[in-house]
């Protein structure tokens, strides 16, 4: 004010009391009134409340640090709280963790109950990552699904605590406008300490570990470490290459024969794709199958392995084997499911090939019957309206209701190879597999037994009773041009057990706590039976 005093005019912000007492920001304006002679009369002012302009101003400047829809800190505030919490942490000789969390199956629910649903899901997990860290620490929404945690002055075992603690909230499942919706974390530790002193260094190393506590199965948590870099960096080098090899045309399809038990006979191909990968011959599917899924380049890959597969089906047609009567089976992805693509890939795949959709049996694993009951059943139920036989595919390893075999309309179960590789030794295994496939077969199913490599295996196969069997026993996945000369060559009819050495097996015995599996008479009856479906070979 000392510049209206040497008769200049002042302009600026001050705070003015209301009549009711409150105290409001407002905007002043005054200049000196000057009389005749120089004298100064007063002062003329103009005032301007600052309330509602205040409140914009710091409604934009909360926006600019904070997520719209969770009220959390947003990536740049994150940023900025943990460089913060990191310089404490020198001055102070602490540690600082780093928590990076993303939600498994998030995308399955937004898909399913909608979007609005969706978001009130991110919110309610945004409340219970608040509620379950310290009042110092900083809950963040990074983007998406993900989300970051800042844990100050704390150690791997206090981070390591606190993640636990988290998974336990978040696998509780949410109720959001009367649904239940079930995610769950995977969660990457990082410790600050050594070359992780930078705020990018920290959330790098954090986000490496998640994506490995991802790929360990999810709902789990794993800390960085060093050597993680260096799976890192092999990993996007591996997704590069492997794109590049989607449009260079370096997969490759081999088939698996598929054997009737009871007549021998090749009656049917699994297709397994395999990625040709320069350099390093051929690629199992276990080592990028799930790095394609991940990406969402399973959707290419899918598509142009059921085009394949249909082609080459329509190739055999009419090899003196009887090759127009041989299926393929094809394996669908949870991606391909889930989305919706799969129907009409197949729909385009029959078309293009003129492959009747009988001679097509598409493998859908139990754990996409875990997704969604509903979802499941109209895809499936337009699956089967097209003509394609469908399998549940590596049965009895998950825990899908058997409810659903009931529901759904598939016409095959495929035993997991883990029964069957210790299906001669232990009882327990004998009893699973038989009463599945008595359920099967009781709702109108067919029964292959997977992974069969040994004659031992083979006759315990047929023991339980299952219809078709596919492993290294019969053949290695065959390439195409191998499958073409045994379907044009003569007859494939399996190796059977001879008689003498079955009985021997079954009397030596399966024995289980009890005693036998079944009455021993009952088991050379059928032993009997079953050869005696086999006139074509020596007794």
């Amino acid at each position: 004010m000392s510049s209206l005093n040497a008769g200049h005019p002042w302009e600026g912000e001050v705070r003015a009391r209301r009549r009711d007492g409150v105290l409001i920001p407002v905007y002043l304006s005054a200049s000196p009134l000057v009389g005749p002679g120089g004298t100064f009369d007063g002062i003329v002012a103009t005032s301007m409340d600052l309330t509602g302009r205040k409140a914009s101003d710091d409604l934009i400047a909360h926006q600019a640090f904070h997520d719209p829809l969770t009220d959390l800190p947003n990536r740049a505030l994150f940023i900025d709280r943990l460089a913060h919490a990191l310089a404490r942490a020198e001055r102070e000789r602490s540690s600082v963790a780093v928590l990076f969390l993303d939600l498994d199956r998030f995308k399955l629910v937004n898909d399913r109950l909608g979007h609005a649903v969706g978001d009130r899901l991110l919110v309610a997990v945004g409340e219970r990552l608040v509620a379950s860290v310290r009042t110092a620490d900083t809950v963040a929404r990074f983007g998406g699904d993900e989300f970051t945690i800042v844990l100050e002055s704390a150690t791997v075992t206090e981070a390591t605590v606190a993640a636990e603690r988290i998974l336990l909230a978040l696998v509780t499942p949410f109720h959001v406008d009367g649904r239940e919706a079930n995610v769950s974390p995977s969660i990457g530790i990082a410790i600050s300490g050594g070359l992780a002193a930078h705020p990018g260094d920290l959330l790098r190393n954090a986000d490496v570990a998640m994506f490995r506590a991802k790929a360990a199965g999810k709902a789990t948590l794993a800390v960085f470490d060093p050597s993680m870099n260096e799976h890192a960096s092999r990993r996007l080098d591996l997704e590069a290459e492997l794109r590049l090899g989607v449009v260079r045309g370096e997969l490759r399809l081999l088939y698996q024969p598929i054997i009737d038990l009871r007549t021998g006979r090749l009656v049917g191909l699994e297709a397994l794709v395999r990625w040709a990968r320069p350099a390093n011959g051929l690629v199992p599917p276990s080592e990028f199958i799930p790095l394609a899924e991940e990406t969402g380049l399973i959707l290419p890959i899918g598509q142009w392995v059921l085009g394949e597969a249909c082609r080459q089906a329509v190739a055999w047609s009419g090899l003196s084997m009887g090759g127009d009567l041989v299926f393929v089976n094809v394996n669908v992805s949870v991606r391909q499911f889930h989305r919706g693509v799969v129907v009409e890939q197949v729909r385009g795949a029959l078309q293009v090939s003129g492959l009747a959709p009988e001679r097509l049996r598409l493998e859908v694993t139990e754990g996409i019957l875990l997704e969604d009951t509903d979802e499941v059943i109209e895809i499936l139920g337009q699956l089967s309206d097209l003509g394609v036989g469908l399998a549940i595919d590596d049965f009895g390893t998950r825990y899908a209701s058997l409810d659903y075999l009931r529901r759904l309309p598939l016409d095959t179960l495929k035993i997991d190879r883990s029964f069957v590789r210790d299906i001669a030794r232990d009882p327990k295994c004998v009893a699973i597999a038989r009463s599945i496939a008595t359920l099967a077969h009781d709702l109108g199913m067919a029964v292959i037994a997977e992974g069969v490599e040994t004659e031992a295996q083979l006759s315990y196969a047929r023991v339980i009773d299952a219809d078709q069997a596919q492993g290294f026993y019969f053949a290695a996945p065959l390439p195409g041009h191998e499958v073409t000369r045994l379907l044009a060559g003569m007859p494939f009819v399996l190796p059977l057990a001879d008689l003498a050495e079955m009985q021997a097996e079954l009397r030596s015995g399966v024995p289980t706590q009890s005693g036998p599996i079944v009455p021993l008479h009952e088991l050379l009856a059928l032993a009997e039976t079953l050869m005696a479906g086999h006139p074509e070979r020596d007794r």
